[in-house]
């Protein structure tokens, strides 16, 4: 199964593929999306819409994880990061795909085995995960995390027979 993992951010959407064939991930693809700060909220918002639509159209995934978004002191900050989350919720549904969400909390603790890992950890460890992975920077490492996490769901849940995502 082909897993598309996100992590949603205005300025910077990480994006990662992997494919899990039982107990076995291999790296597909991953990058970033970016939009130009100086244009429009809106404007951004059909940047990163129109990347996502781009990324799924080549990749072809079948299921999708988004990291969930933690609250920021600036609220500003907060909402505008909601946004792109939105988006990047709203994309893959929109492709029919269905999208399961996680908190940074969980995805560090199934990829490296600790809640409140560092970025250079879970980096690590998806390096040991995907052997051979070159990473496009640290929002494309976050999105495989992602979908690293996501993959192992979804082996559970079809190990214990339940609906798989």
């Amino acid at each position: 199964m082909r897993l598309l993992g996100l992590d949603p951010g205005l300025q910077r959407t990480g994006w990662g593929i992997v494919e899990s064939e039982g107990t076995r991930l291999r790296h597909i693809a991953n990058g970033t999306v970016t939009s130009d700060a100086k244009k429009t909220l809106a404007e951004r918002l059909v940047e990163l819409h129109d990347g996502l639509v781009a990324v799924i159209a080549e990749w072809q995934p079948q299921s999708c994880a988004v990291e969930e978004t933690f609250v920021n002191k600036n609220p500003t900050s907060t909402l505008k990061l909601g946004q792109a989350r939105g988006i990047a919720l709203l994309v893959p549904a929109m492709h029919g795909l269905n999208v399961a969400e996680y908190t940074p909390n969980h995805v560090k603790k199934s990829v490296v085995g600790v809640g409140h890992a560092r970025k250079e950890q879970v980096d690590a460890m998806v390096q040991v995960l995907l052997p051979g992975v070159k990473i496009n920077g640290p929002d494309a490492a976050d999105a495989l995390a992602v979908a690293i996490c996501h993959a192992h769901h979804v082996a559970t849940m079809k190990n214990i027979g339940g609906i798989a995502f």
